[in-house]
């Protein structure tokens, strides 16, 4: 008894070839230059419409209409049979005849696949056989006997679909000009302060850190200061409670504002939910200040410095949801 039969014996798995896949099989054959690329062809159409029946009888997504095998052109120049795994890559699924024991790997399907899956076919295309897989491919011809199970392929594609990390950002807002609001003009969601947060909590303190020593603080009342709030929601992840992100702007001089960013509780909220997060990004959107709240404080706060046309961002994250502002000096 050779391997190969014992392969076959062991963990092969016969596969019906639908009518369907004989009329796709015999339309992409017909009109091929010569009587060897109709062989090639109808082989290889078969063997991934087999390959695409089981993936499709284990619950796995697959397109099989994207493949370079379904393009008339590429199947022309190149031998090709692969087939669309949906999210994951594409699998090559290479005929045999039932006599042999090796399977031909084309070279130009050595790269860009998640695996090589062998069909054998008998002499009249009445059955097919999965014979099994294998991950990689670097030589023409690969023995069966090198094959790993089929039910093995099956943990290859789980691993290959990794869990991709959902990071739930609401939609950017457009950027926020603040150079417009030292003469009085305001988008319609930028609040004031009482009219937001109500008249209770207009006495917040709003200071910027100075240094006693600077010279700026003996010309404070030169400067041209304006702040305004706006509602944030992060929907659930705030238990239907939404906070205010105000920003405060002075300018300093022509080409120095001094910003103050900061998060308060709304309505009847006293305290932030712990672990929100205020971040500042820069222009390319490296993160430049932060900071966290903690189980009972009331508001947390940046501040920083720009020049005149300098952007910046501001986002406000709670877990895996997170709301960004964008703005310009």
């Amino acid at each position: 008894m050779t391997y190969k039969t014992r392969v076959i014996e062991e963990f092969s798995l016969p596969l019906p070839i639908t009518e369907t896949a004989r009329a796709i099989a015999q339309k992409f054959a017909a009109g091929q230059p010569t009587p060897e690329k109709v062989e090639q062809v109808r082989l290889n159409t078969l063997a991934v419409c087999v390959v695409n029946y089981y993936l499709e009888m284990i619950g796995i997504t697959t397109d099989i209409t994207v493949g370079d095998s379904w393009n008339p052109v590429v199947r022309l120049a190149a031998d090709v049979a692969d087939l669309e795994v949906t999210d994951i890559g594409r699998l090559e699924c290479r005929p045999i005849r039932a006599d042999q024991e090796n399977c031909y790997i084309p070279p130009e399907v050595w790269s860009d696949r998640i695996g090589y899956v062998v069909v054998e076919f008998d002499e009249l295309l009445r059955e097919a056989k999965v014979l099994g897989f294998i991950q990689t491919a670097a030589t023409e011809y690969i023995a069966i006997s090198e094959l790993q199970p089929i039910e093995n392929l099956c943990d290859r594609l789980s691993q290959l679909q990794q869990p991709v990390e959902v990071i739930h950002e609401l939609p950017r807002q457009g950027i926020t000009c603040l150079s417009q609001w030292l003469e009085n003009v305001f988008d319609t969601s930028w609040q004031t302060i009482e009219a937001l947060l109500g008249s209770t909590q207009t006495n917040l303190a709003f200071s910027f850190r100075r240094n006693d020593n600077s010279q700026e603080t003996s010309s404070q009342h030169h400067e041209a200061s304006v702040r305004r709030a706006k509602l944030i929601d992060l929907g659930l992840q705030l238990a239907g409670h939404s906070v205010a992100l105000i920003v405060e702007l002075r300018q300093v001089s022509p080409q120095k504002t001094d910003i103050l960013i900061q998060v308060h509780p709304t309505g009847s909220q006293t305290y932030l939910q712990p672990l929100l997060q205020l971040i500042v990004l820069d222009e390319s959107e490296e993160i430049f200040l932060e900071a966290q709240a903690r189980s009972a404080d009331n508001y947390i706060q940046l501040q920083f410095s720009g020049k005149p046309k300098e952007k910046f961002s501001v986002k406000v994250a709670l877990g895996d949801v997170s709301i960004t502002e964008n703005f310009v000096i």
